[in-house]
């Protein structure tokens, strides 16, 4: 779920402008799972724009404020998350910890660094979210830890149906700043893509795997 279609929009032209994500229809791009994908996103690029950093740091603080309340404690996916979330921790006043994939192999073999306390509210901090499984697997593990897990936020999120219905059946409430749909609507407002563009990236959107066949 977005916030609301003015921050949406607005997200989407920040991260089209500083090529976070790139459309390229015509010249697909090759993801580490080998398949073809018209959209590459790499929102760890808006750390180097102070301006757009500050927007999205403020921007996620604030609706995290409104929906979720003040929580305890800010946690970032690693390692994606974990520039963002140290941002938004700081603007809020409040100690972050980062989430592992998994727990190391050695040492204390933490999943979870940073300290954090049973029943402590949490909410957590992505950059990006495809189907999601990576994300709920971080709020798996910071559960398992005894805390509560108010909720998600992300910067983008793919909005395929795999994601919706993953976090849906593991009862986690997400939220971001923009989605799919109306990176769309900003990126043809702009002229970045055309309208046949569009209809391509919309039919990936729909079906990736059979788009890749």
């Amino acid at each position: 779920m977005i916030f609301n279609k003015q921050t949406a929009k607005k997200t989407a032209e920040l991260l089209l402008q500083i090529h976070a994500i790139k459309l390229q229809p015509n010249q697909p791009f090759t993801w580490a799972s080998g398949w073809k994908s018209p959209i590459y996103c790499d929102n760890r690029i808006v750390l180097s724009y102070p301006p757009i950093r500050n927007y999205v740091r403020e921007t996620m603080a604030k609706h995290i404020e409104k929906h979720y309340g003040k929580p305890d404690v800010i946690a970032g996916v690693a390692t994606g998350a974990i520039g963002i979330g140290i941002l938004v921790a700081e603007y809020l006043g409040l100690p972050f910890v980062y989430v592992r994939p998994e727990a190391k192999g050695h040492g204390r073999q933490n999943q979870i660094e940073g300290h954090l306390e049973r029943g402590q509210n949490v909410v957590v901090v992505e950059d990006l979210i495809s189907t999601g499984k990576s994300s709920l697997n971080a709020v798996k593990a910071l559960k398992e830890a005894g805390v509560n897990v108010k909720g998600m936020i992300a910067i983008f999120s793919y909005g395929f149906e795999v994601a919706i219905k993953n976090f849906k059946e593991a009862d986690v409430t997400l939220h971001t700043l923009s989605n799919y749909e109306c990176l769309l609507e900003q990126a043809l407002d702009t002229k970045y893509i055309t309208t046949k563009e569009q209809e391509v990236l919309a039919d990936w959107n729909a079906n990736p795997s059979a788009w890749n066949a």
